[in-house]
């Protein structure tokens, strides 16, 4: 992990922790899901918001200002507004991608869930997903969460990630392994 990266997650860790815990005392967590998801969806579908995060360009006014229409205009619960205004105001909207991943986990282990990442070389179907789940919770004891990305580059098989755990039977991983056996042998 670089060092950038493990400060903006250590930054996000402290301030999820806060929220989830005002979240929490006033019984908000169904309003605390809903703001994460609404905020992950902002960021994976807008690319003039995730410049208005990362870019040096606006001033601290001009990103309180946005991010207090784009909070109202989104929705946000009064707790989730708050932490994006004062994200805006220390300069730190750099962290909200991390801030939000470290509460969709929090959310889930509350739940008694676990998110599991799975990578594709094509999306799966509703059958092959329920399936999947199925095997992961058998193996894993909690109810899991899926995470799908697709990526044509592994060309067939999964990547599956739970927790520290990782399970790759992709077919470009194989590929590579006999690529460095054959390698060894020549």
């Amino acid at each position: 992990m670089s060092e950038t990266a493990g400060i903006s997650t250590g930054i996000a860790e402290r301030y999820a922790s806060a929220v989830f815990d005002l979240a929490k005392e006033g019984k908000d967590l169904k309003a605390l899901e809903s703001d994460v998801a609404a905020i992950e969806g902002a960021i994976a579908e807008s690319e003039d918001f995730r410049t208005l995060l990362t870019s040096p360009l606006y001033g601290r006014e001009e990103q309180q200002g946005a991010i207090a229409a784009i909070a109202q205009k989104m929705g946000l619960s009064g707790t989730t507004s708050n932490v994006l205004s004062l994200l805006a105001s220390k300069r730190r909207l750099f962290v909200l991608p991390q801030l939000a991943t470290v509460l969709r986990e929090r959310l889930a282990e509350e739940r008694g869930e676990v998110t599991a990442e799975v990578t594709t070389a094509k999306k799966l179907t509703k059958t092959q997903m329920d399936k999947l789940a199925k095997t992961l919770k058998e193996q894993v004891g909690k109810a899991v969460t899926i995470q799908e990305t697709v990526d044509e580059g592994i060309i067939g098989g999964l990547i599956v990630k739970v927790g520290s755990k990782m399970i790759d039977t992709s077919i470009k991983s194989k590929l590579n392994a006999l690529q460095n056996t054959m390698k060894e042998v020549g």
